[in-house]
């Protein structure tokens, strides 16, 4: 074999690719479709891409967060957007409705004195914990959530929501089975009849679920609370 004949060789078996080298992929971009609704605003886009997370995306994703109340925002924790994106991922979602995402202290000191179940020390203060609902698939999302083992994850079934978070793993559950039969709401009693309540003359939206089951927990609690004292 000739010198230019061996050195073609060479060159060809140094470019044949190694069974045995693995190929690294760039990591996938991440996109997230949110709906706010106390707000009515929508978020749509790619928050990270091969660099990290998007900046300019992050802190629009800061403002769609923000305290509703009040209006004022902070950092969002990027690993609770990471968090949320592979929970959707993992049930085959694309979209999920934000009920609760950053509160300043003092809206959360609001909402614990009249909201039953609001931390007084809630990770939503520091923007690391979100209330989302997304359909039919919420269950198998908290059991999707609970296995990554991230933070915390809430369930509330008869609300229709879960909660996430990046603080302590950690899980709980709120089912107030029995509770969404009766509801006292405005001075009227009204009865559930699966998803409408007699009287309002229309099906319950997530917000009505929450707002109504809410009232009533705390009710039960307060009551209760009475009768122990």
């Amino acid at each position: 074999m000739d010198r230019r004949r061996f050195l073609l060789f060479a060159a060809g078996l140094a470019a044949w690719p190694s069974a045995a080298r693995p190929v690294a992929r760039p990591p996938a971009l991440r996109r997230l479709r949110l709906t706010n609704i106390h707000t009515g605003e929508t978020f749509e886009g790619t928050y990270r891409n091969d660099a990290g997370p998007i900046d300019r995306v992050m802190e629009e994703l800061c403002i769609f967060l923000r305290d509703h109340h009040s209006g004022e925002k902070t950092q969002i924790d990027v690993g609770l957007i990471d968090f949320l994106a592979d929970v959707l991922n993992a049930v085959g979602e694309t979209s999920a409705t934000v009920l609760s995402a950053y509160r300043t202290a003092e809206t959360n000191a609001m909402l614990a004195r009249t909201t039953f179940g609001v931390a007084e020390h809630s990770q939503h203060v520091y923007g690391r914990a979100l209330d989302v609902s997304l359909g039919s698939k919420l269950g198998e999302a908290m059991n999707a959530a609970r296995a990554m083992q991230r933070g915390g994850v809430g369930w509330y079934p008869h609300s229709g929501f879960i909660h996430i978070d990046t603080g302590p793993v950690r899980s709980w559950t709120l089912d107030e089975s029995g509770l969404d039969h009766l509801l006292l709401f405005d001075g009227s009693r009204l009865r559930f009849n699966g998803m409408r309540v007699t009287g309002l003359g229309h099906p319950l939206t997530v917000s009505d679920r929450l707002a109504l089951q809410r009232r009533l927990a705390r009710a039960e609690f307060l009551a209760r609370s009475h009768l122990n004292r």
